[in-house]
């Protein structure tokens, strides 16, 4: 007895849900459109009974449903299957089957079948629910969702929206933790507010983000979503929400919460994923300490570091960078890395070959062969790195680690390249070394991480705009007594060397009182760089 029979429907003939208003059935014959492509094929069943409740299922190859040698598996285990609603989604197949009994039947099959690539087929059953409970499900939630919606700011409030009154009175449960309510929900979204901004879905038990990482392609506007007072456990489940741009995640009273002891912990735990995150707290934070420019344990350091630096850009940015062979031990290792960005590619290209981002880079092998090791393969590699022009007065350097035979510092700036196809390009950079002492109060380097990237707008800005005095073998130029006596007065009272204590009195006009009130409030900004007190 054939049970199923598939036939090419004309393309022009409208299909009809025999469920809508103005579809005309008779008792032993029923038509449901099965295929999401353009030409319509058709499972022609007969029935003798009215339809009254339906399941919604889904299938993971929803080309494959169209099999005839599917359908008749699936139809041996009921004796009649009728396929209504049929839709694509995906790679998935949702349509609705008669009653609980078939869809139990459709279960007993799932994983025991392939696909035309060998796939197994797995058959799943989201939501036991009438057509009419169904439509009225949809209704009254859309009626209760334009109500929480407030146009002005683009914001959706569906806080604790299971206990809402109007629907609680209608015996309607929206449980968001459930799959098929969150589904209603979205879809609700994508086809009424696309534009959504702000989304507040706090108190509704959501224990996991599956079904909501289906929002990613819906709202692209979303910047603020509330996951507050729900039952989030591990960060993990953030990684649904990975293609969101949102400005604000607020999760205070969630579970994942306690792995943390402070909110700046979570915030470096997970700032891969987002921008901001937000913690709801009843106590407004206390704001950040000022940003010092350098950090020196001691005078001592402090000298010997900024003595280094000064010598070490000389050589490094003149045309020959040999004379860095002074500066490394023998065993020294270097590497590189700079930013890896898939959405904001870096126009670092003269770098790219040679960094060593491990996010970027797996394969151990390649990352073993990005280190230079040895002082020669060092400076070798060096040299072959763009010529730049370092601005001395942008350097921050703080002390990481310091015994009598280590000292660890990092050292970050700004400088420009002076030539190749890049010239006049301004990067950002920050250098780790790691140095032991050397002969005549001097470091020898064990090992350098230099990172890079462009340099902000505001960077820019800011560079070259007090450039460093050249070194020269007459630092004070010739000058009236009056002048000399002044300059040498000047440098004894602010503690500035000669070459920047001139420079402050030229810029002032020789004007003594000017300069000195100029310098106190630069210094009390904090805008007067270390290598201006290098003695």
């Amino acid at each position: 007895r054939q049970k199923i029979k598939l036939l090419e429907w004309p393309s022009q003939s409208p299909i009809l849900d025999p469920r809508e208003e103005g579809a005309e059935t008779t008792p032993d014959q029923c038509m449901c459109q099965v295929s999401p492509y353009r030409r319509h094929l058709e499972a022609v069943i007969t029935k003798s009974k009215a339809f009254y409740s339906w399941i919604n299922k889904t299938f993971s190859n929803g080309e494959y449903l169209l099999q005839s040698n599917f359908l008749c598996l699936t139809a041996s285990f009921s004796p009649f299957l009728l396929l209504l609603q049929y839709h694509v989604d995906g790679n998935r197949a949702m349509f609705y089957v008669e009653d609980a009994t078939t869809a139990n039947s459709l279960l007993k099959v799932s994983r025991k079948i392939t696909d035309k690539d060998g796939y197994k087929v797995h058959c799943c059953c989201l939501a036991l629910m009438s057509y009419q409970a169904l439509k009225s499900f949809l209704k009254f939630t859309v009626q209760c969702m334009s109500k929480r919606f407030d146009g002005s700011q683009q914001a959706l409030d569906l806080n604790n929206i299971r206990i809402d009154p109007d629907l609680v009175s209608l015996n309607i449960e929206v449980a968001l933790n459930r799959k098929n309510s969150m589904q209603a929900v979205i879809k609700i979204i994508e086809e009424n507010i696309p534009e959504l901004v702000c989304l507040n879905l706090s108190n509704n038990r959501l224990y996991r983000l599956d079904d909501l990482g289906e929002i990613v392609n819906k709202t692209p506007n979303l910047k603020i979503l509330n996951l507050s007072q729900n039952e989030i456990k591990t960060e993990r489940e953030l990684d649904r929400l990975k293609g969101l741009s949102l400005t604000e995640l607020w999760l205070s009273g969630n579970p994942l919460c306690n792995h943390f002891k402070d909110q700046t912990a979570y915030i470096r735990s997970d700032g891969q994923v987002f921008s901001v995150i937000g913690f709801d707290i009843e106590v407004s934070p206390q704001p950040l300490p000022p940003c010092k420019t350098s950090y020196f344990p001691t005078d001592e350091i402090k000298n010997l570091i900024l003595c280094f630096l000064q010598q070490y850009y000389s050589v490094y940015d003149s045309a020959d960078r040999q004379p860095l062979l002074d500066a490394y031990h023998d065993g020294a290792a270097f590497s590189l890395s700079i930013p890896f960005s898939m959405q904001h590619p870096s126009n670092l290209g003269e770098y790219q070959k040679d960094s060593r981002n491990i996010k970027r880079l797996k394969d151990s092998t390649t990352r073993f062969r990005l280190l230079k090791h040895t002082r020669l393969n060092v400076v070798a590699f060096l040299n072959e790195l763009p010529k730049t022009q370092h601005d001395v007065a942008s350097f921050n350097v703080d002390v990481n680690t310091f015994t009598n035979t280590l000292l660890s510092f990092t050292v970050s700036g700004v400088f420009k390249e002076v030539d190749g196809k890049s010239r006049d390009s301004f990067r950002a950079f920050s250098r780790v070394f790691i140095s032991v002492p050397a002969g005549n109060s001097s470091l020898c380097i064990i090992n350098d991480e230099m990172f890079i990237r462009n340099a902000t707008t505001e960077e820019i800005r800011r560079a070259f705009v007090a450039p460093a005095p050249t070194p020269s073998s007459s630092p004070v130029p010739t000058l009236s007594a009056t002048q000399q006596e002044m300059l040498n007065t000047f440098s004894s009272k602010s503690g500035m060397n000669i070459e920047w204590s001139q420079k402050c009195l030229q810029d002032n006009d020789w004007d003594f009182d000017r300069a000195a009130q100029i310098f106190t409030e630069l210094k009390a900004q904090g805008k007067i760089p270390d290598v201006a007190f290098m003695k």
